[in-house]
């Protein structure tokens, strides 16, 4: 599917990663592919692939990971201005694809990012897969664990079920199964948010440590330690501390958001056997 050319001197052209159709039980989407070693797919925030979630996924790379990053929503490498991304959203919340409302439901589009781990993990093999989603698709990655390949999941300020800051956006019996296979694997869960989110909340986190019990291993990163100048999306539209690894890091030595974020990376590297070596290909 050819991609809407740049519009903003601020966009990325995602040129160094390879766009790749991929078609999984009957559906097809682009996929930017980059990077060797074991696989991890990286599912973006609202309102897409921006800038800051490229950035991301190319220091995942980076550590000798191979990253597998789905277009699902926005104009792939947008800079996320406010009023475009307030659309995105809004398209979103309503489509078919995403359970933006009501707790005890899994999104429709997880089947098919399961079947994308199942697929990456074919294609460059190793012990599993990883998987980190970020606000919409923060959920995403604990669903994808139904997936025998999965090994690692991060769940980046989830921030779904919208009307229920204490919901969970994941079916009870899925859920149940999730438990089983983290005990009975000794796997566990990262997840991570700012205090003051108003979209990822302390109830939220506090639902999962209920359901996952010592499977779920949470940080809670300062409100303060966030980037105060953001793109306009999150400054205009979100309003609060929020993106973890992309929008509200501070890439600066000894900043709490840079800690969080090698913490993630170390911990897919761990579980899948990546080099951790970071290499300079990150622009």
């Amino acid at each position: 599917m050819q991609q809407t050319p740049p519009q903003d001197s601020r966009d990325d052209d995602l040129a160094d990663f390879t766009a790749r159709s991929i078609t999984l039980d009957g559906v097809t989407r682009t996929v930017y592919v980059g990077g060797s070693g074991p696989a991890v797919v990286v599912m973006a925030e609202m309102p897409g692939i921006s800038p800051d979630v490229a950035r991301f996924a190319r220091w995942v790379r980076a550590a000798g990971l191979t990253v597998y990053l789905p277009s699902l929503f926005g104009r792939d490498g947008a800079y996320p201005e406010a009023e475009a991304g307030r659309e995105v959203f809004r398209r979103a919340c309503v489509s078919a694809e995403f359970r933006a409302f009501g707790a005890g439901r899994s999104s429709p589009v997880a089947v098919w990012l399961r079947a994308l781990a199942a697929f990456a993990h074919g294609e460059c093999g190793g012990h599993g897969v990883g998987a980190l989603g970020m606000c919409f698709t923060g959920n995403f990655a604990l669903t994808m664990m139904l997936e025998p390949a999965m090994l690692a999941p991060v769940l980046c300020q989830p921030s779904l079920p919208l009307d229920r800051p204490d919901g969970l956006e994941i079916s009870p019996g899925e859920l149940a199964a999730v438990r089983e296979r983290l005990d009975r694997e000794d796997l566990v869960v990262r997840a991570y948010r700012f205090e003051g989110d108003r979209f990822c909340t302390a109830q939220r986190f506090a639902a999962y440590a209920a359901a996952l019990g010592p499977r779920f291993e949470s940080r809670v990163l300062p409100a303060d330690a966030a980037n105060p100048a953001p793109p306009p999306f999150f400054s205009e539209i979100v309003g609060c501390p929020h993106s973890v690894v992309t929008a509200h890091l501070i890439d600066a030595a000894g900043e709490p958001t840079v800690a969080a974020r090698d913490e993630i990376i170390g911990f897919l590297v761990k579980r899948l056997g990546g080099t951790g070596e970071q290499r300079q290909d990150v622009h």
